[in-house]
C-alpha cells in the first residue's frame, strides 16, 4: 500500500505538472482539493483519467469520484478494492 501511495504522488506530479513539489511533501490524508494541494475541477477531470489508465479503475458518478479523490489515502483505497488484475 505504501508502495502504491508513494507512485500515485508521483503520478499526480508528473500528471498534473505541479513543478519543483516532491512526493513527499504530499501528505497522505491531506485534501487534494480546496485547502490541501489547491487542484481544480479541470485536475479531477486529469486523475480520474490518471486512474483509469495506469489502474483500470473508471469513475463513473460525479458524487462518487469526489469522495474518492478526497486524498491520495483514499485514491490507494479505492484502487486496491476495485483495480482490474
Amino acid at each position: 500500500m505504501e508502495d502504491l501511495k508513494q507512485t500515485l504522488k508521483q503520478q499526480i506530479i508528473d500528471s498534473l505538472n505541479l513543478q519543483g513539489m516532491k512526493p513527499e511533501e504530499i501528505d497522505d490524508n491531506a485534501p487534494l482539493f480546496g485547502e490541501g494541494l489547491g487542484l481544480d475541477s479541470i485536475d479531477s477531470l486529469e486523475l480520474m483519467v490518471l486512474l483509469e489508465r495506469n489502474y483500470g479503475v473508471r469513475i463513473e458518478d460525479a458524487r462518487e469520484g469526489r469522495k474518492i479523490l478526497t486524498s491520495v489515502q483514499t485514491m490507494a483505497d479505492y484502487i486496491n478494492q476495485h483495480r482490474k488484475l
